[in-house]
């Protein structure tokens, strides 16, 4: 039979050889429950909502005409579908576009068409910029309240801010000094209404804004000029046109029809000074863009007309 030795208490302790192999066995142990640690994931924070890495972000910039539109959007969306994070800044259509070229951005706002120069200059990063529609929108020519023009003609216009003229008296006004007001140059404003107004479309026209003309760096910085200087005449994009300025109507001739601003009129091709804004993005958009971009030309218009703007037909 089998013996089987018995040792008193303490003798593992007191066995040097059997000791040191308990060491080492223990030390396995400890490698064993380290190596398993390092695997397993850790927790998540019980502040840390599920899914929070699925989160997607969209960069969005550019036309300052279209910066309340486009954060109206994508406030709506976000609260819709709550994984995605869309982020909306303004600094003009030139900015936006620049940043497109630079891939800095996802989606560019624009309130004009991207020049030639600017479509290549995406080419050269192998891929082509893709234009969508997204809105319409009226410029509309502003006055004080108390001016007491009510309409003039795109020559009349085109006169005032090439500064052939210079007083309100010369367009049935009173004897005032004209005060121009204009956005800045990297504003998609600001071209459309040099080539189409100033220019008066002239594919080969030279014509400039008069050196006189104050350039102000946003649509409210027009706005509130206008609230306090009689003598000031701007333009910008209907949504901004506030009660406290007046609206003036426009004619393409002299003969009229004299048009107001509004959606039915740039629906109907009755006002002259209405064009579409845009965004751009650098090749087909995919994934969460282009269902961005759905949403915008589809259930997204519902916020156009609230905001001021002419959603599309």
């Amino acid at each position: 039979m089998a013996h089987l030795e018995r040792h008193a208490p303490g003798a593992y302790g007191r066995d040097p050889a059997v000791r040191c192999s308990r060491l080492i066995w223990f030390g396995w142990l400890l490698v064993a429950a380290c190596l398993a640690g390092a695997c397993r994931a850790p927790a998540r924070s019980a502040a840390e909502p599920p899914g929070a890495g699925a989160v997607k972000t969209i960069e969005n910039k550019g036309s300052d005409t279209l910066v309340n539109l486009a954060l109206a959007w994508a406030e709506a969306y976000m609260q819709r579908y709550p994984e995605v994070r869309i982020s909306v800044t303004g600094g003009g259509s030139g900015t936006g576009i620049a940043a497109l070229i630079n891939g800095t951005v996802d989606i560019a706002n624009a309130s004009r068409e991207m020049t030639p120069e600017e479509t290549a200059a995406v080419e050269v990063n192998g891929t082509d910029p893709i234009q969508f529609v997204v809105a319409r929108d009226a410029i509309a020519v502003v006055v004080h309240p108390s001016n007491p023009v009510t309409g003039l003609t795109l020559q009349q216009l085109s006169g005032i801010y090439t500064g052939r003229i210079t007083n309100w008296s010369q367009v049935g006004g009173e004897d005032r000094p004209i005060v121009l007001l204009s956005r800045e140059s990297n504003s998609g404003t600001y071209m459309y209404f040099l080539e189409n107004v100033v220019r008066l479309g002239g594919a080969d026209s030279t014509l400039l804004f008069s050196p006189d003309t104050l350039l102000m760096p946003s649509s409210e910085g027009i706005s509130a000029e206008v609230r306090q200087n009689p003598n000031a005449i701007g333009y910008d994009g209907l949504g901004y046109v506030t009660p406290d300025q007046k609206t003036l109507a426009v004619a393409s001739k002299a003969s009229g029809p004299y048009v107001l601003p509004s959606a039915d009129t740039v629906n109907r091709g009755l006002y002259p000074i209405s064009r579409s804004l845009y965004m751009y993005t650098t090749g087909e958009p995919t994934g969460e863009i282009s269902k961005y971009l759905d949403w915008i030309r589809g259930d997204g218009q519902a916020l156009v007309r609230q905001l001021g703007f002419v959603p599309l037909q």
